[in-house]
């Protein structure tokens, strides 16, 4: 197989992407779909699907995303067929090298259920481990060095990205539409010297329960939802249902906090970044529009003064609407520092963060 590199440079781009990893997408497509054919196809849908979403993909993270966009495309038509999953499974274990932890984060299952699908595949092939990779090796000889198919992906991916955008912007505008006579407010603390009153005010005994991660590393925040941080100083959360903007703003050297909402199974779920402070906040406090909660927090290991807070809970469907309407001076997020003190208010245009 040609060499594909796993560190790229953050300025690549998608056609140098393809252009490298196209021969090793059709090897692995090939040994799911045990068809020449059909992995070409799957192969092609994947880099289509990946143009579409690629500005949102963390680019020290693209192998991961690119390799479950491929192995979700070719398992989703085939849902209930456990044949399928313990081929997948066995390929990405014994080919792909990874481990039984990675498996799990990519087909976003437990790491027990992958143990016991490659005990159930090893048992049905009817192989070791050697010898599987010995069969893999043998059907992928005629496929190794394929070439890209000619231009349409990217143009295929534009169209692709202008659709799902169309949707997206629908479904924006029928949740906020309650919230479209709120006030534009300015920017993070309140000025003079006010700040330093409402936050003794508001702070109370609760703490933020702080985690410290390596980069990439998963970290479950609610059903179905799963959130890490990168190196280059973003956050990233799955699913997406409901999307205005980018997934990832990098974080900043001044004090401040973002607010992102996602529309989620069970109502919205909160998550931003905060950024600027001098070590880690003592907690970060959150109108659901229901009341005040106090969010968990993420922080990079080696990288102080930011991290990715969110809400412990969902704000249930009876409560979106008070949400919407929450007035522009009763910020959404106030992240307090170690001292008690106000460190950053979301600001009154959390809406469009």
């Amino acid at each position: 197989m040609p060499p594909t590199p796993h560190v790229l440079p953050a300025d690549h781009d998608f056609a140098a992407y393809a252009r490298t990893h196209w021969s090793a997408l059709v090897t692995t497509a090939r040994l799911l779909t045990d068809d020449a054919g059909a992995a070409q196809e799957l192969a092609r849908r994947t880099l289509v699907r990946m143009c579409a979403r690629w500005r949102r993909v963390p680019r020290n993270d693209v192998d991961f995303h690119v390799r479950r966009c491929l192995v979700r495309g070719h398992l989703r038509p085939l849902r209930g067929r456990r044949a399928a999953r313990r081929r997948a499974v066995l390929v990405l274990r014994f080919w792909e090298g990874l481990s039984d932890a990675e498996i799990a984060q990519l087909l976003g299952c437990s790491v027990g259920a992958v143990r016991t699908l490659v005990r159930q595949g090893l048992r049905a092939a009817g192989a070791d481990p050697g010898r599987l990779r010995e069969t893999y090796a043998r059907a992928v000889e005629d496929v190794a060095w394929s070439e890209l198919p000619p231009a349409g992906l990217q143009a295929q991916g534009r169209v692709r990205r202008r659709r799902r955008l169309a949707v997206a912007s629908a479904a924006c505008a029928a949740l906020l539409a309650p919230a479209a006579l709120l006030a534009v407010d300015g920017m993070g603390l309140t000025q003079g010297g006010t700040s330093g009153a409402r936050a003794g005010e508001g702070a109370g005994p609760a703490v933020s329960p702080v985690r410290v991660v390596g980069p990439g590393e998963r970290v479950t925040a609610g059903p179905g939802v799963r959130v890490w941080l990168t190196a280059d100083r973003g956050y990233w959360s799955v699913p997406v249902r409901l999307k205005g903007l980018e997934d990832s703003e990098p974080a900043r050297d001044e004090p401040g906090v973002s607010l992102r909402v996602d529309d989620v199974d069970g109502g919205l779920f909160l998550s931003g970044l905060f950024h600027g402070l001098d070590g880690e906040p003592s907690r970060v406090e959150v109108n659901t529009g229901g009341g005040r909660t106090t969010a968990k927090v993420l922080v990079l290991a080696g990288s102080p003064g930011w991290g990715l807070w969110y809400a412990s809970a969902l704000v249930p469907e009876k409560d979106i609407k008070a949400f919407l309407s929450t007035a522009a001076d009763e910020r959404i997020v106030t992240v307090y520092d170690a001292a008690g003190k106000v460190a950053a208010r979301s600001t009154g245009e959390w809406w469009r963060i």
